[in-house]
Parts: C-alpha cells; sequence; structure tokens
C-alpha cells in the first residue's frame, strides 16, 4: 500500500467508479475528464459471492479501467475491507490482480455522496421546511436504506473537505411519552432492559421501520400485519393502517431528531440532506410530518435550526454523480488517500 499524504492530483482514466451498498451495487466507467459517465446495469449484492465477480460481470470485454474509485457502505480499514451490511470483502491487492488495474481508491460510500452536495439545486431536491443555506457553509447528508448513513462536507481554504464516519451507529433515546410506551417493545439488537442501546441504525433503515412498525402494533395491542417495509410504506402513505402510519411517522420524526443533532455537531448552515431511497419514495410523507419540527426542536438553539435547510434529495444517483466529480477533479476535494489507496 502507497501511503499519501496530500490530496490526489488525478486519477487514471478510464476510471471504474462504483456505489456499494448493502443492497445494491451501481456501476459506472468515467471515460475521460469530460465525457459523460458510461453506466452499467445495477446489480444486488447478493447475487454474486465477490465484488469482483459483479465488475466481471458488468465490465464489457472491451473496456480496460487503468483506476477504480469505489464507494463502500463500512469503515475502510486495512487490505481486506469488509461491508456492513451485506457479504463482500474488498480487497484491492486482489482487484488489481484481476483487472490489471493501475490503482485503487476506496471511499466511505456516505463520504462519495457528499462529494455530490456542492452542486445539488433545483429538481434535484424536495426542500421540507423553510430555511436557506449559506454559500459555502457545512453540509450534512444522511441516508436511511439497507443501514443508516452520515457525512459532512466542510469547506476550507477553498476545498471542499468530507468527512465520513459512522453517523448511523450514534445513540437514539425515547423523548415523547408515546416514545416511552414503544420502547419497551422494540426488538433489541443489544442485550439489555427494555431501555437498553437504540442506535440510529436499529430504527432508521428498512429493517428499523419493521423493527418499529411491530413495535408500534405491539403496543396498541393489534397483530402486526406487515413484514416488509415496502408494505408498511404503502399502507402509511395510502393511511389504510394506523400502526404503519404511526410507524412511518415515527420514522421520520426520529430521523429529525438524529439529522438535528449533526447538524448542530457540523454547524450545517450549508444544509442538510436526506439521501437514499427510503428517503426519497417517502418525500411526500417527509414533508407533512414531524420531521422539521423534530428537527428544530433543540432548546435552545431553535432559531438556529429553524435558519437551516432541510431537504430530500431526488437526485437518481447522487453518490455516482460524487465520485465523477471527484475523479475528474480530485483536486477540488481535500480527501486525504493515506491507507485507502493501493497501486499495481
Amino acid at each position: 500500500m502507497t501511503t499519501i499524504t496530500t490530496p490526489r492530483a488525478f486519477v487514471p482514466f478510464p476510471a471504474l467508479i462504483a456505489d456499494i451498498g448493502g443492497t445494491n451495487a451501481r456501476f459506472a466507467l468515467v471515460p475521460d475528464e469530460n465525457s459523460p459517465p458510461l453506466r452499467f446495469p445495477t446489480v444486488l449484492t447478493a447475487d454474486f459471492a465477490t465484488i469482483d465477480d459483479a465488475i466481471a460481470a458488468v465490465l464489457p470485454p472491451d473496456l480496460t479501467p487503468h483506476s477504480a474509485v469505489l464507494a463502500l457502505a463500512g469503515p475502510i480499514q486495512g487490505d481486506r475491507v469488509p461491508l456492513t451490511n451485506c457479504h463482500w470483502v474488498v480487497e484491492p491487492k486482489r482487484m488489481i490482480a484481476r483487472f490489471g488495474l493501475d490503482e485503487v481508491i476506496l471511499l466511505n460510500d456516505f463520504e462519495a455522496l457528499s462529494l455530490s452536495l456542492p452542486a445539488l439545486a433545483g429538481d434535484d431536491l424536495l426542500p421540507i421546511g423553510s430555511g436557506a443555506p449559506l454559500t459555502n457553509a457545512a453540509q450534512v447528508v444522511v441516508g436511511p436504506g439497507t443501514g443508516l448513513g452520515a457525512a459532512a462536507l466542510i469547506h476550507a481554504n477553498g476545498t471542499w473537505l468530507p468527512v465520513p464516519g459512522e453517523g448511523g451507529h450514534i445513540d437514539l433515546s425515547p423523548v415523547s411519552e408515546r416514545d416511552f410506551e414503544i420502547w419497551p417493545h422494540l426488538e433489541k439488537p443489544y442485550k439489555g432492559g427494555p431501555f437498553a442501546r437504540i442506535e440510529g441504525e436499529t430504527l432508521l433503515c428498512g429493517s428499523g421501520l419493521v423493527r418499529l412498525y411491530r413495535a408500534v402494533a405491539s403496543a396498541n395491542g393489534v397483530a402486526a400485519r406487515f413484514d416488509n417495509p415496502s408494505e408498511i410504506t404503502a399502507a402509511a402513505m395510502e393511511r389504510s393502517d394506523a400502526s404503519a402510519e404511526e410507524a412511518l411517522e415515527l420514522f421520520c420524526v426520529h430521523l429529525g431528531r438524529l439529522a438535528g443533532n449533526l447538524a448542530l455537531i457540523f454547524m450545517a448552515r450549508g444544509g442538510i440532506f436526506l439521501a437514499g431511497g427510503i428517503a426519497a419514495k417517502i418525500a411526500p410523507f417527509l414533508q407533512q410530518s414531524g420531521f422539521r419540527e423534530a428537527f428544530i426542536d433543540k432548546v435552545p438553539h431553535q432559531a438556529l435550526m429553524d435558519r437551516m435547510p432541510t431537504s430530500v434529495v431526488v437526485h437518481p444517483e447522487p453518490a455516482l454523480a460524487g465520485i465523477t466529480a471527484y475523479a475528474r477533479h480530485p483536486d477540488l476535494f481535500g480527501i486525504v488517500t493515506e491507507g485507502r489507496r493501493w497501486l499495481k
């Protein structure tokens, strides 16, 4: 592994880029600095034993990338990088040998997503509530999906600096009287009593919505009718099941609280962005829910929070757009690749 202590000046083209989540893997090829990316079919991670096998399946035989910039759902440490919510383990040295790459760069998936934020505008976003962004102020992205991801983007000395992390694993806690009624009914991923540690990802992801729905149904003394998040979401948005509707409302409220916590940490006057398939799918519900009220409810800083804009990212593939921007102009982003870049 090569140690790099300064941001990269270039990425060799053609560059294979990818956004690898717990369920879906999206690949594309960036031919050069100006040409549009060549998008390959999205694949399910469950359909392939390894990421290398998935790349071999989507990459046409007449295309030979010189580099790969991959965004992964999980922390990047060492030469073997397991993903948090799927069975793939990324091994850059093996990938270089198999595909003849000159180099591989690994990013956190939400770090890559944050790279797209400065360019998002207009139809890319669906506002929730009021607030106006300040130019070059800090931005935060939060995304419930198979798991829960979060990252920040900070501007300093003319450069955008992504701050990856594992913000989806910070604590959630009961706040309202209704929370305290429901909390003992939650299926706990960790040992403990009725108020054992509940992290953001416990509730704010696809399986978390199911967990929340079952707890609401149990607290209401009724049988749970649904077993997957799509059914719960549909029933809630159609207002056809009271427990599903309350579960999705609570999902939005807890998401607002967590997003507000991150906004305070980073003083995100540039905006807080909700990304991922779940946020886009429930965007109309989010707009009418208690998300914004919960986001603002940070005594004694409600006025400060109310000035921060919140919105849903409805751009179809923001992470790939962010990686493309980095591959073309890495000098604009302060990404230090030490420990995350491998050479032939």
